[in-house]
């Protein structure tokens, strides 16, 4: 078999999408970089040709979505112009289905098209329950779709609650929800997806990354303002204190919230905001001592799974590197830009007793469209 390159396994996979894979910056300066994979990217890269088909054409004999029809090529998730885009083109697209309208019944998508953001069924902790239907075991949540760049690859916790423990795992409940599958995938079609979803990356630095193991490291900044923001982002401080690691994804030895290093999730206050004035939903959390305690809350994230109050309106970390390329932003999709990432986040230093300036969002925004 002719091995393929990631670039023309990327155009393969682009044919029949409506986002054509584009790169968001200058290749990395390496005539090999395609070539030399290792060992476990050759193994990759052998199967990824199948995986392109199954990605981004074949339905499941469901309702005509495919997996691109969400995770576009272009950023591995899906945003409001390209909702509209598709609408725009065509209102029977796969991507308009009545499960993501605004009431089930396919009769208008305003929150689809306004904030690409689909409706997931969330399977609640034994102890947790909703007190507007006590006995129901799930609950409908409007969320943003996970982009499949870089995470794949690098990052084991999946979905933005964390409930997903396998790439093979997360395809199989997409192709029976999302996409309403009328067969059931095989086990090598869900690897074979898997393999294939590891072979996408946001830029040439973090393909580089998979090929090498030597993250790209973090740049220093030339202007004034964007050296002041990379100081927000050293280890122990303001922003760098959260957002460690080589996907910056990950709690370092401090943080402002006083959670365990090495996890994933945090609170940013999104919820807590509720910026996109999503419906408010009071939760019934059964207490090991049989008290209950309730959480209001339009999404209250990584509690659902564990069961635990303390968890509530966590969520998990999204990798930061090629930040500028992957609005909108958060579990929500509220922060339309960066400019309103900073609006969020002068709502959660606020309340952590840390005042952002003027000065200060500028020069981390600036930073932050260098990652």
């Amino acid at each position: 078999m002719k091995r393929s390159t990631l670039t023309s396994l990327l155009l393969l996979a682009a044919t029949g999408c409506s986002e054509p894979a584009a790169p968001d910056e200058p290749p990395v300066e390496d005539p090999d970089i395609e070539e030399a994979w290792d060992a476990e990217q050759q193994a990759t890269l052998a199967s990824t040709e199948q995986g392109a088909r199954l990605f981004t054409r074949e339905t499941f004999d469901g309702n005509g979505r495919t997996c691109a029809t969400c995770h576009t090529m272009s950023t591995g998730s899906l945003a409001p112009a390209q909702v509209q885009e598709a609408y725009a083109r065509n209102p029977e697209d796969p991507l308009f289905r009545a499960i993501d309208s605004d009431a089930g019944d396919g009769a208008s998508y305003s929150r689809l098209l306004n904030a690409a953001t689909v409706t997931v069924d969330v399977t609640m902790a034994p102890n947790v329950r909703l007190a507007s239907n006590p006995t129901a075991r799930t609950v409908k949540l409007r969320r943003a779709v996970p982009s499949t760049f870089d995470t794949p690859r690098f990052d084991p916790v999946l979905m933005w609650d964390g409930r997903e423990p396998t790439l093979q795992s997360q395809a199989l409940h997409a192709i029976n929800e999302h996409a309403e599958g009328g067969r059931v995938p095989t086990g090598a079609e869900l690897h074979t997806v898997a393999d294939f979803e590891k072979a996408l990356f946001s830029s040439a630095k973090m393909m580089n990354y998979a090929r090498t193991g030597t993250p790209p490291p973090l740049p220093t900044g030339k202007t004034a303002s964007e050296k002041r923001g990379a100081a927000f982002f050293a280890p122990a401080s303001l922003c760098g204190s959260c957002h460690g690691g080589p996907l910056l994804n990950t709690l370092t030895e401090f943080n402002p919230q006083g959670l365990p290093a090495g996890g994933h999730f945090s609170s940013s206050a999104v919820s807590e905001a509720n910026l996109a004035g999503n419906p408010l939903l009071d939760f019934i959390v059964t207490l090991p001592n049989d008290t209950e305690q309730h959480v209001v809350s339009p999404d209250p994230g990584l509690m659902l799974q564990t069961g635990n109050p303390a968890h509530a309106n966590f969520f998990k970390m999204v990798s930061l590197r090629n930040v500028k390329n992957t609005a909108p932003y958060f579990h929500d999709n509220s922060a339309k830009d960066l400019e309103q990432v900073m609006v969020q986040y002068r709502i959660l230093f606020d309340q952590l007793g840390l005042p952002l300036s003027e000065q200060d969002i500028a020069d981390i925004q600036a930073y932050m469209l260098l990652l």
